[in-house]
């Protein structure tokens, strides 16, 4: 497990396709942005599963963290290894980067009322 490729499962990448077209956001990178906050703002543990991520969506950690947020969300997901219990390894923050993102899609793709950016922008910051 690496973060230099972040990979969707075929269930994250169906609801985000459904999220792209509700709310006209276009780029996979901005919807993963937004779910892995909404996630990681969530103070219980996700329920460690197997996540298979076999879709074809794949970004470098340069197109999901952006040009200049890379090292913010690095800090972001090592804090949350160290909240969980876990030590920030390498290993540890892709499990957690992966863990967080799927349980932040599926926050997402839940909300039926997510019609417009605006709805996306108020389910972050309630």
């Amino acid at each position: 497990m690496s973060l230099e490729n972040v990979r969707l499962s075929q269930p994250a990448k169906d609801r985000l396709i459904r999220l792209k077209r509700t709310t006209g956001i276009t780029q996979w990178n901005v919807l993963c942005r937004w779910a892995l906050i909404l996630s990681l703002k969530d103070a219980s543990t996700p329920l460690i599963r197997d996540i298979v991520t076999d879709s074809n969506v794949v970004m470098d950690w340069k197109t999901f963290a952006g040009t200049t947020h890379g090292d913010i969300y690095l800090a972001l997901l090592k804090q949350r290894c160290v909240e969980d219990g876990e030590a920030p390894t390498q290993e540890n923050v892709a499990k957690t980067l992966t863990v967080h993102l799927h349980r932040g899609i599926g926050y997402l793709g839940g909300q039926k009322e997510l019609t417009t950016i605006e709805g996306l922008i108020g389910s972050v910051a309630a």
